[in-house]
């Protein structure tokens, strides 16, 4: 619903410099980045060319106008896909206070190709794992976070910064134990880390992946199977962590050995342990931020790189989650 006549307000900005390719990635195919602009910022816009006439409530068409200049100035370097407009329109009160002269210094730049993080978090969460340790990166599904830690463990493989990358996921889900799933070792794993193949993929590309694993370069690794290890120049990602128990948490977090980096992801709010089980990420996440060289980053609702509903069903389920506790 707009705002009352009374309180509208015409503003039109002209974008400089005039660029028929920069003014068609901005708007979107049939202009649907404009009509969603229009539908966060309740406002109405209309544009001739480079002229664009904004009409709304005084706050909303200064925000507006705002927006759409940054916007224009970010549209000469990507894409500006609908996904990629409502991860900025989420994040639009950091994206309007935040420096952009140094921007690419959180892309990471892989040989097949560079990572551009798309939220301030996802900038916040790279800074994170170049500066500690070990990285807690804590969040719903759908924010990046693995895929940036995928990211961060290729990079630091191609850079000669370590000799191998471990992905390890607990193993036991919805129920569903290793002894009783069908296959060897590999045959049962993989299914749970999926998600992290996909990744690796993305990064390096099929027949370099498989390469890599006959090289034992990048190593698959069931949590139950890390007990009596230690881990030098590796990169080591624990996904799906809000599923291990307090023991298995200790146990990996002591696995780490010299020359290591170690990045820990889960979804505090999706735990697939029984009841009797407490989760360790949980747990850990109580006291071990106080250890030098450990930092966490909290991914929030509007982190959510998927269709703009999810992020309100995370929102909703948080809100009912909250209200029980």
């Amino acid at each position: 619903m707009k705002s009352p006549q009374n309180n509208f307000k015409k503003n039109i900005i002209k974008l400089e410099p005039i660029d028929n390719d920069r003014l068609a990635n901005l708007c979107g195919l049939l202009d649907k980045n404009i009509r969603q602009i229009e539908i966060f910022f309740d406002v109405e816009i209309s544009n001739r060319g480079n002229s664009f006439k904004i009409t709304g409530d005084n706050e909303n068409v200064a925000s507006t106008s705002n927006f759409i200049e940054r916007m224009y100035d970010l549209s000469g370097n990507e894409e500006i896909t609908p996904k990629q407009l409502h991860l900025y329109l989420n994040n639009s009160g950091e994206l309007l206070s935040h420096d952009y002269e140094n921007e690419t210094k959180h892309n990471i730049k892989l040989k097949k190709i560079i990572i551009k993080p798309k939220s301030i978090n996802q900038k916040k969460f790279i800074d994170t794992i170049n500066k500690n340790t070990i990285t807690f990166g804590i969040g719903a599904a759908g924010t990046g976070k693995t895929f940036l830690a995928v990211a961060a463990a290729v990079y630091a493989l191609e850079n000669g910064h370590v000799k191998k990358i471990i992905l390890v996921r607990p193993a036991i889900e919805a129920g569903e134990k290793l002894g009783f799933l069908p296959g060897d070792l590999a045959e049962k794993i993989d299914p749970y880390l999926q998600p992290l193949y996909d990744s690796l993929y993305e990064c390096l590309g099929f027949d370099n992946v498989n390469k890599l694993l006959e090289k034992n370069i990048i190593e698959i690794a069931p949590l139950a199977y890390m007990r009596g290890r230690t881990l030098n120049d590796a990169f080591i990602i624990l996904d799906e962590a809000q599923n291990t128990t307090i023991s298995q948490m200790q146990m990996f977090l002591t696995r780490i050995g010299y020359g290591s980096s170690t990045v820990v992801t889960g979804d505090v709010s999706q735990i697939d342990l029984p009841r009797e089980s407490s989760s360790g990420l949980k747990d850990c996440l109580e006291f071990i931020l106080k250890i030098k060289g450990i930092d966490a980053v909290n991914f929030v609702p509007k982190d959510v790189m998927r269709h703009k509903i999810v992020t309100s069903i995370i929102t909703e389920y948080g809100k009912r989650k909250k209200n029980k506790d």
